[in-house]
């Protein structure tokens, strides 16, 4: 088959040793980043099996109208990014692989990676050490004995307490009924409600899933209920956030911090973004699940889709009535 892996930022995918599976078939893959349709059509023509990582380029109808080759697009996780319904009427089949599964240790890793360089100053005392400058900035805090607010614990979010955990800090947890409960069950204190995870939390730090239930679902009055030297993290959706508002609480004082992992149009070129020149922010290039094992065994999977795809018993499928076309 004619196979295409759209978005490899970093070149990385070639280098994978489950690369190797799909060694009989072509490959293009592409390294930057375009969602304009024109563009991406030409890309594609000739594409029998697309691959996405992630939701970084979304495919809808215009786009699929323009791929008449294209039968198959094989990815892991949700699928927000992609018109399934599309996708059927013009038969081409989407595999991903959903459901229950592993969490994202390397997004919760990451997390906490975040969490200490924003309470320590790394990044800052790092490059003002590289400018000839010593202890440059105003002394960090520590973890321990501090309050970790969880808002979303689930897979993701349940690792994030335990770390926390580990680093002698309080834990809460706020979500939804069963993600409480199941706080609750693992012996993580709920908080009293949504306005007492952010009030009471040195650290809060985002794990939901977006969908339209969770769209903005943190608004500007949850951020001001902050401590003004309270930080919020984000590895999960920027989305979550109502737009401007955590921009605005940073200036405002409450949060004192922020640390960043999402942006609401990826990639962030040409440093433009707000976010970006506030110097109580730090932000990292949607790396949370960017790791080689988790990326191992993402496209393990991804191509493990298309090789079932192409001996006739395709796996996966979210969408079943494609195959009937």
């Amino acid at each position: 088959m004619n196979i295409t892996i759209l978005d490899d930022y970093q070149d990385t995918i070639r280098t994978l040793a489950c690369y190797s599976r799909v060694a009989g078939h072509t490959v293009t893959i592409w390294n930057d980043h375009t969602k304009d349709v024109d563009t991406l059509a030409g890309r594609l023509k000739d594409t029998e099996a697309l691959v996405l990582i992630r939701e970084r380029t979304p495919i809808r109808a215009p786009l699929l109208e323009r791929l008449d080759k294209l039968r198959l697009i094989s990815q892991a996780g949700v699928y927000p990014h992609v018109d399934v319904e599309a996708c059927t009427r013009r038969g081409v089949v989407v595999s991903s692989q959903t459901g229950p599964g592993r969490p994202s240790y390397a997004t919760a890793e990451l997390t906490w990676g975040l969490v200490i360089a924003a309470f320590r100053r790394i990044p800052q005392e790092a490059a003002a050490l590289k400018a000839g400058k010593w202890q440059a900035y105003p002394i960090g805090i520590g973890l321990r004995g501090k309050t970790l607010g969880v808002y979303g614990y689930g897979k993701i979010g349940a690792v994030v307490a335990g770390y926390g955990r580990a680093f002698g800090m309080n834990v809460l947890a706020w979500g939804r009924e069963n993600s409480v409960t199941q706080a609750r069950q693992d012996g993580v204190m709920a908080a009293a409600s949504k306005d007492a995870l952010f009030a009471e939390s040195d650290v809060v730090s985002l794990h939901l899933r977006l969908i339209d239930a969770t769209r903005g679902i943190v608004t500007a009055a949850d951020l001001g209920r902050m401590k003004p030297t309270a930080l919020l993290v984000n590895t999960s959706r920027a989305g979550l956030v109502a737009p401007g508002a955590l921009e605005a609480a940073l200036r405002a004082g409450r949060p004192g911090m922020a640390a960043v992992d999402v942006f609401e149009e990826e990639p962030v070129l040409g440093g433009r973004h707000p976010l970006l020149s506030m110097d109580n922010v730090i932000c990292a290039p949607h790396l949370g699940y960017v790791e080689r094992d988790g990326l191992e065994h993402m496209f393990r999977g991804i191509f493990d889709q298309i090789l079932a795809y192409a001996s006739g018993k395709p796996i996966n499928v979210a969408n079943p009535a494609a195959l009937k076309r």
